[in-house]
């Protein structure tokens, strides 16, 4: 059976993270204007709208699986208490992504793609090989990191400051939960300077 870090470093995990980081270079001013919260912006921009539709759709899905990743650990019976209060936290920012990648998609005229059930995330995750706080810490570390470089990778795309600080903000995010999740891991943290998104 695989281990989670195997899991986490397979071919397939791996490919979701560089396909969204692929294709969100070419995500349109529109898209971020909106996910942003800027509609005024956004109003007379142009762009091929099914195409940020998709790619928003993509940060939807990881969104999604990161929600239940924390779900998964919170009710794995494994974290304990501050560690608990600080995953379900951070599954509540996961959720605050989440609603403005909906919102954005709508206001877009697209479908979110749905949330799967709990057990295929499991599945996926291998939820099952969690023993300890360790073990889901580790899986949510990477997770996080994976996102942080998501996030990150998309920046440069922006010609205006307005619109990649909503990334930058994101990428905060995830990086502020992933130093976290380091920490009490115990582990050290990145020695080098500019160590994110490279």
């Amino acid at each position: 059976m695989k281990s989670v870090v195997q899991t986490l470093t397979s071919p397939a995990f791996a490919a979701s993270r560089r396909t969204f980081m692929g294709r969100t270079g070419t995500l349109s001013a529109v898209a971020v204007a909106l996910l942003a919260g800027k509609s005024a912006l956004a109003q007379g921009m142009g762009g091929d709208m099914s195409k940020d539709v998709g790619i928003l759709n993509v940060a939807l899905g990881l969104e999604h699986e990161a929600i239940n990743a924390y779900q998964l650990g919170a009710g794995s019976g494994l974290l304990q208490k501050p560690v608990l209060d600080i995953a379900v936290q951070f599954q509540g920012h996961h959720k605050s992504h989440r609603d403005a990648l909906m919102a954005t998609i709508q206001k877009m005229g697209g479908t979110p793609v749905m949330e799967k059930k709990l057990d295929e995330y499991a599945k996926a995750l291998k939820a099952d090989t969690l023993r300890n706080q360790g073990d889901v810490l580790d899986l949510a570390a990477r997770l996080e990191l994976g996102a942080t470089n998501a996030y990150l990778g998309v920046i440069p795309a922006f010609g205006s400051k307005d619109l990649a600080k909503i990334a930058a903000r994101l990428a905060a995010d995830e990086t502020m939960h992933y130093t976290f999740l380091t920490n009490a891991l115990g582990r050290p943290l990145p020695a080098a300077a500019l160590s994110f998104g490279a």
